[in-house]
């Protein structure tokens, strides 16, 4: 009974945000959230961890460094210099085939890692799954924080030059949905010579990590709001 009034709810929020997608993609295209943003690219090289997540990709290291194409974007798309939540989305190319990686910027402490907090630097921000992964140990969150440069900017624009100079060094982290963070890996990203922001579209729920599976519950309730801003931005 209680599993099926958890899918129930789910679904229900699921279609709420879905519809809601759906007539923000209509006036605001091709991104109708995460407007602005600048497309990275870069490597990312696990470390592996003492949290035994059941997940080979994060539990074992792998010095051999895997190419990434990344966006980092502003969510609402709120004028700078006004704090907003922060985005980092990145995609490689796995044995199983793509996978997708997307943080926002949360809390890093419980409950807050579940709350998309703003912020006017990606630097300051910790970046967070929000939604847990299923692993074969239970659910599992993951995340992300800078390690260099301390004073990243906001703006798109002023990111990418900063970015052409010197690379945004992140620690890829893992964690229990009350657990202490265990870092996993690192991903270092640089701008490279090319449009600021073509049209690329992420979605971890149909393309996750290696290992790992999307509970039924968050499938429902993520899965139509990313349904409907692909099929407005193909019209």
């Amino acid at each position: 009974m209680i599993d099926r009034i958890g899918r129930a709810v789910a679904t229900g929020a699921g279609r709420a945000l879905g519809a809601g997608m759906a007539t923000l993609a209509s006036v605001r295209r091709p991104h109708p959230v995460h407007p602005h943003g600048v497309v990275l690219h870069g490597t990312v090289r696990r470390s592996g961890t003492a949290l035994r997540t059941g997940i080979a990709w994060i539990d074992e290291a792998e010095p051999e460094p895997i190419r990434v194409i990344a966006r980092a974007s502003r969510s609402v798309g709120v004028p700078v210099p006004l704090p907003d939540v922060v985005g980092l989305a990145a995609r490689f190319e796995a044995a199983e085939g793509r996978a997708d990686l997307q943080l926002a910027s949360t809390g890093a402490a419980w409950p807050w890692r579940f709350a998309l907090l703003a912020h006017r630097s990606p630097s300051r921000a910790h970046l967070g799954s929000l939604l847990p992964y299923r692993s074969p140990s239970g659910p599992v969150l993951l995340g992300a924080r800078t390690l260099a440069p301390s004073d990243l900017p906001s703006h798109p624009e002023q990111l990418a030059e900063r970015l052409a100079l010197e690379p945004w060094r992140l620690e890829l982290l893992v964690a229990r949905p009350r657990g202490a963070w265990h870092a996993f890996g690192e991903l270092e990203l640089r701008r490279e010579p090319g449009p600021l922001d073509p049209l690329l579209r992420f979605d971890a729920g149909r393309h996750p990590l290696p290992g790992a599976r999307q509970y039924d519950w968050v499938r429902r309730l993520r899965q139509p709001s990313y349904d409907r801003v692909q099929r407005g931005a193909a019209r």
